[in-house]
């Protein structure tokens, strides 16, 4: 029997069938002004629908969020706190929440009640997570300054650490790639880390964020990509 795996992003939705480690399928399902609002809703009952599944793993890049150290257990804060990096609508978003042991970090994060509920209702063992969480889980990070990116459609994520502790994440919505590279260097000059430096790592949708990659180039000096998003291999959900 198959696995499922999906990723929502603000663009849309992605989801691979898996058996074992063999991709069997792979969509990419991408909203936008021509798609009806329940577009994704409709899509993700349609994929549902596909066939019984094995198993359900869930990420969510969705950039309602925030990170408190490992600990912190006022759970009843988590909407409250969200609320600082994004609008909270409690009566539709379910609270949920990602453990990072490995740096001592834990995210909320609010996951729409329709589709975790779509979900839920299939009685289908469902592993739930954050994108920060399992992005972290994927890298490698050495004792220096370092920039970690994680590229979408019209949005990416970045982890600031320095000598592996995590200084900052952010989780961004953008229209242009120069808005990547504007976000990138404003945090930069906010937290000191100097462009001679720090060395960047990207991953992700680097291919359709070519001008960003080309852009980002010109200012530093030390760049690596380390994953492109080629089919049946994508970053996030491999």
């Amino acid at each position: 029997m198959e696995n499922l795996k999906l990723l929502f992003t603000k663009g849309g939705i992605q989801y691979q069938i898996h058996r074992q480690k063999n991709v069997l399928k792979e969509e990419i399902l991408l909203c936008g002004d021509e798609n009806p609002e329940e577009f994704c809703a409709d899509q993700l009952t349609r994929i549902l629908k596909l066939q019984k599944f094995k198993e359900i793993n869930v990420i969510s890049a969705l950039n309602h969020f925030t990170m408190m150290p490992e600990g912190f257990s006022q759970h009843d804060f988590g909407f409250y706190l969200i609320a600082f990096n994004a609008p909270v609508d409690k009566e539709n978003e379910e609270l949920m929440l990602a453990l990072n042991k490995k740096f001592g970090v834990q995210f909320y994060y609010a996951f729409p009640k329709v589709f975790y509920q779509q979900i839920k209702s299939l009685a289908i063992p469902t592993k739930f997570n954050f994108s920060g969480e399992e992005f972290l889980n994927r890298i490698s990070v050495k004792n220096q300054k370092e920039i970690h990116i994680n590229l979408y459609h019209q949005q990416c994520e970045f982890f600031a650490f320095d000598h592996k502790k995590i200084i900052l994440y952010n989780n961004l919505d953008v229209n242009s790639e120069v808005d990547f590279l504007y976000f990138i260097m404003f945090t930069l000059s906010k937290i000191g880390f100097g462009i001679d430096e720090t060395q960047f790592f990207v991953y992700g949708e680097t291919t359709e964020n070519e001008t960003f990659i080309s852009e980002l180039k010109k200012f530093v000096k030390k760049l690596k990509i380390n994953f492109d998003n080629i089919p049946q291999k994508n970053f996030i959900l491999k």
